[in-house]
């Protein structure tokens, strides 16, 4: 029997925030990669710009407000974004997530969850086109190499989740902001 939980409407709401990942993931899939081919001047300013939201979102006020469900499809498209490279995915959904007034703590676990259903999408995807087979002799490594980074993520989470809490975002930022500006400025040089 169906019922309109709070387990049902979250569910819903990560289903919202993948859309346009998804959507992006489609139809803009060569796009993106062109994108991933050395462009240290572009992932600077990336880097750059998750250091502005990662300061915005420390200094915005903590709310126990939850993610609605329009909240959820604007972090979707935070998330979207952040598949530019330079653009931190985490960074850019729980910022996203407070900026919107959203509480801290249930904003870094939203941002968790919402990525763990695309991560099996692409996967699923690149088994039935043939990317990723049972044959080929890097499965293994690859299988071993996800277990290790869902596990290495789940800790991340945890440990994301208590630094958000504690208003520690422009840690990140400062980190964010030093290797964009070197990444710049490498950039220019090299031109």
């Amino acid at each position: 029997q169906f019922k309109w939980n709070e387990e049902t409407q979250f569910s819903v709401k990560i289903v919202l925030s993948m859309i346009p990942a998804v959507l992006i993931g489609l139809f803009f899939e060569e796009q993106l990669e062109s994108l991933f081919g050395g462009n240290i001047l572009f992932v600077g300013m990336m880097l750059i710009i998750t250091a502005l939201l990662l300061w915005l979102a420390d200094k915005a006020k903590d709310t126990q407000k939850p993610v609605s469900f329009q909240n959820a499809f604007t972090i979707g498209i935070a998330q979207a974004i952040a598949m530019l490279p330079g653009i931190s995915r985490s960074g850019a959904t729980i910022s996203t997530s407070v900026l919107l007034g959203n509480d801290k703590a249930k904003a870094a676990r939203f941002s968790f969850l919402m990525v763990v259903p695309l991560i099996f999408g692409k996967i699923a995807k690149d088994i039935l086109s043939g990317d990723i087979t049972t044959e080929s002799g890097n499965f293994t490594t690859l299988s071993i190499g996800f277990i290790a980074a869902f596990i290495s993520g789940l800790v991340a989470c945890t440990w994301m989740i208590k630094l958000v809490k504690k208003s520690k975002l422009s840690w990140f930022a400062i980190y964010c902001l030093i290797v964009g500006v070197i990444a710049v400025g490498f950039g220019y040089y090299n031109l």
